[in-house]
């Protein structure tokens, strides 16, 4: 049996490892490189370790582009199999993917229009796939719950794990019997993503027994979040220290996830009496439609989110939330009087709605931005973070004069310490573990400690290697 890793080896971005057993190949997760527009434009173009049709079945740890975005382009150039998911995965990329073209669309137009303008005699660049081809990559999956067991391929057999991380994430078991070794039989654990645990909405990651082959990613290996992952308090003094400076208060937030989360702690909040009763609105189509994806899954709910459903009402709905849909409602927001609590996308402040906010409110001493989670380097969030005193928003340069706050509690990833208690709570004799989904300094810290703890070979592959477990 072999591992290729095709992706998310030595980086955090466009997980892909492809399994060859019993001379079936299966991929696990198909991501997107997430980079420069005309760098991950080409990255994700071909698939130069394997051809498509080759492929027998796909496995989707969850919906997150770097782990779900090149589907399409897989179903596009050949791939005729199977797409395993949760339901509540493949419900988030019909979404996910769309939008996702979308934005493929908008920077191929963009990079033309500039190789043009500046007098670059290039080809024109297209995008890898369109929304239609997004629309045929959803007729290709097969749904199956947290739990059940599925054979996939000859001598494989599928069960999802909880993996705590986003709405539906799971981590991928596969009970192999392996013909090429004697019939020998072997369990192999693909992590995805790892939660946190304690969680406000979704469970802890579940633990997987009789494990013999763990691969495991390693984000934030040798990093440490500074809060603990349930701060509700530290938000609500975090709104009410706002609100007191007199202003409003914008919150760039990932539409998946960190959105939901925001929305079910203000109207815990605001039942409790906690916080005064501003209105709160939620600025970005992609949060508006995953949210109702949240409600259509209770089944992903944590027990107290699953009681609250069931004797408070919808978790995500309250009356002062309103969600908006049009530019023309979005536009309106920025010649609202009074104070309020906006939630847009993009969570880095990259594009969507949250830089026209922006671009209308930094320069008001009386406003608050305030970030809920990680802002990568370059990005304009992190130079908001990093204390810039002035920022381009779309062509134009601001005075950063509201002011920031940062919290780090809302973070989907397991740090460092959470990480090793994740891999302790598996059993099993776990004969290899391999590292993947880290850059080189985060896995080889993680690597460090788990060769401490274990006997076992640690490996930290990189793109294009194979390992034989």
């Amino acid at each position: 049996m072999k591992i290729h890793f095709c992706g998310a080896a030595g980086t955090t971005t466009g997980s892909q490892h492809l399994l060859e057993v019993n001379g079936a190949r299966i991929l696990l997760d198909c991501g997107m490189y997430q980079g420069r527009r005309e760098e991950a434009l080409h990255i994700n173009k071909d698939f130069p370790y394997f051809s498509p049709e080759s492929i027998d079945a796909v496995i989707l740890s969850h919906a997150h582009i770097d782990h779900s975005g090149n589907l399409p382009n897989l179903t596009k150039k050949g791939f005729r199999g199977n797409i395993y998911a949760t339901n509540a995965t493949r419900d988030l990329c019909q979404i996910m993917l769309a939008d996702a073209a979308h934005i493929q669309e908008h920077d191929c137009k963009f990079i033309n229009k500039m190789n043009k303008r500046n007098g670059v005699k290039a080809p024109e660049v297209t995008p890898n796939y369109t929304k239609q081809d997004a629309e045929m990559c959803m007729r290709a999956f097969v749904c199956i719950e947290y739990g059940r067991r599925m054979i996939v391929a000859d001598g494989v057999t599928l069960t999802f794990y909880d993996a705590g991380h986003i709405l539906g994430a799971a981590q991928i078991v596969l009970d192999i019997v392996d013909r090429e070794d004697g019939g020998k039989k072997k369990r192999l654990l693909f992590s995805g993503d790892v939660g946190r645990g304690d969680n406000e909405l979704l469970r802890d990651p579940e633990p997987v027994e009789d494990v013999d082959i763990v691969l495991m990613e390693s984000t934030y290996g040798g990093r440490f979040h500074e809060s603990p992952s349930r701060a509700d308090d530290e938000f609500c003094d975090a709104i009410r220290s706002a609100l007191a400076q007199g202003g409003s208060i914008y919150i760039p937030a990932f539409a998946v996830e960190r959105t939901q989360q925001l929305l079910y702690i203000l109207n815990k909040a605001y039942n409790d009496g906690k916080l005064p009763r501003v209105p709160v609105y939620v600025d970005s189509p992609m949060a508006v439609n995953a949210t109702e994806i949240f409600r259509l899954h209770p089944e992903c709910f944590n027990k107290d989110v699953y009681h609250f459903l069931f004797t408070e009402g919808q978790p995500f709905h309250f009356e002062q939330v309103r969600l908006i849909r049009t530019v023309t409602e979005s536009q309106a927001l920025n010649r609202m009087k009074g104070q309020a609590i906006v939630i847009s996308a993009s969570g880095m402040c990259e594009a969507g709605r949250i830089l026209h906010h922006l671009a209308n409110n930094i320069e008001n001493p009386k406003n608050t931005i305030l970030f809920v989670g990680y802002c990568a380097t370059n990005t304009l969030g992190r130079k908001i973070v990093d204390g810039w005193k002035e920022v381009p928003i779309l062509g134009k340069t601001y005075s950063v004069k509201a002011g920031v706050m940062e919290m780090d509690s809302f973070s989907g990833h397991a740090d460092h310490n959470e990480l090793l208690g994740y891999f302790d709570r598996i059993s099993g004799p776990k004969s290899h573990v391999i590292l993947v989904h880290g850059e080189k300094e985060a896995s080889e810290a993680l690597a460090s400690a788990l060769r401490q703890k274990v006997a076992s070979p640690v490996s930290v592959p990189v793109r294009g290697d194979v390992i034989v477990v």
